[in-house]
């Protein structure tokens, strides 16, 4: 281990070798289903999304709320996944790879979150208690993660042009 670890390094001191794509990219390519893929191409196409928690709210909700239900989103009908059921796993398994996280900041437009706050699910959850309260959060993709979307899910002339650097002389 030491030996690798040696080569590792002397790679690292190397400015003139070519840049290559995370050693850990191919490695969570076996780890993602494809309906994966399709959430993290959306995050990378269109950004943050929006995400809501459904609490306990009313009197009883200043001094103290209950979960109702968590991470709510349309995550996986606007990315067109096959398996819609699975959005919850395939959102932690991501965030076990350390693609994605979840905010507690809310997407620009609000006008994203009126649109989830619609759908069957989020309004099932609100009415299933008395007094409800709605947490607006949001999806985003870690640094590592755009740089996985760039390196591995996007079609390098769907991305905008990158400047390019200039190599050493000979």
């Amino acid at each position: 281990m030491r030996e690798r670890g040696e080569q590792l390094l002397e790679r690292s001191r190397d400015v003139w070798r070519e840049e290559e794509p995370h050693p850990a990219y191919a490695r969570i390519l076996d780890d993602l289903a494809p309906d994966e893929g399709r959430v993290l191409v959306h995050l990378l196409r269109d950004g943050p999304q929006p995400a809501v928690d459904v609490r306990t709210g009313g009197p009883v909700g200043v001094v103290s709320s209950t979960l109702v239900a968590s991470g709510l989103t349309m995550i996986g009908a606007r990315a067109g996944v096959r398996h819609d059921d699975q959005v919850p796993a395939y959102l932690n398994n991501l965030f076990r790879l350390g693609l994605v996280w979840f905010s507690t900041e809310q997407v620009e437009d609000p006008v994203e979150y009126q649109v989830l706050e619609a759908q069957p699910d989020v309004l099932a959850a609100v009415h299933s208690v008395r007094f409800a309260k709605i947490v607006r959060r949001s999806i985003h993709l870690t640094p590592f993660g755009t740089g996985f979307c760039r390196s591995c899910l996007a079609d390098p002339s769907e991305l905008p042009d990158l400047p390019e650097h200039g190599a050493p002389r000979d």
